[in-house]
């Protein structure tokens, strides 16, 4: 495919681009950067782009991971900027560490329905809340991985029960 007549196919692709941006975003400005660089990777990479194939299809899967690639970069870094004279860059988490009033009371009413259920049940219920993996469980309690399991498994199933 000649240069002019990919250009040509790319620009008539447009609103195309443009809906399909949207709903991936929901936001028009959002929309409309994505479908830039979108353009711009499909003119970067033309050469990838395989003769008598669907132009279409391809641009979407370049937005497509475009889209998914911004998403998750963003989502792995929240940065707050600090408007002192040193201009401090702070990372963090949208989550508060501070327990609220009915966080705890929910834990605590937990914690008396674990502590009732039988040492057979609670043991490995406790120790794989605390982190500890099947296998780690199995040889502490000396039993088979499976029974771990299927006693972490009725453990949960009681907890739900009883705090129906």
């Amino acid at each position: 495919m000649a240069t002019l007549e990919f250009d040509q196919q790319l620009t008539s692709l447009q609103e195309n681009l443009k809906y399909f941006a949207t709903t991936l975003t929901q936001n028009d400005e959002e929309a409309k950067d994505l479908v830039q660089e979108t353009y711009l990777k499909a003119l970067t990479y033309r050469d990838k782009f395989e003769m008598n194939t669907n132009l279409k299809a391809w641009t979407y899967t370049i937005m497509k991971n475009t889209f998914i690639n911004n998403y998750r970069r963003k989502s792995k870094v929240s940065m707050i900027v600090d408007n002192t004279a040193d201009l401090y860059f702070i990372n963090s988490s949208k989550k508060s560490d501070a327990a609220n009033p009915e966080s705890t009371l929910a834990h605590k009413e937990v914690s008396k329905v674990v502590d009732r259920l039988q040492d057979e049940h609670r043991i490995p219920f406790k120790m794989h809340h605390q982190g500890f993996k099947y296998k780690e469980i199995a040889a502490h309690l000396n039993l088979s991985i499976g029974t771990v399991k299927s006693r972490i498994f009725f453990s949960r199933k009681k907890l739900i029960k009883a705090l129906a």
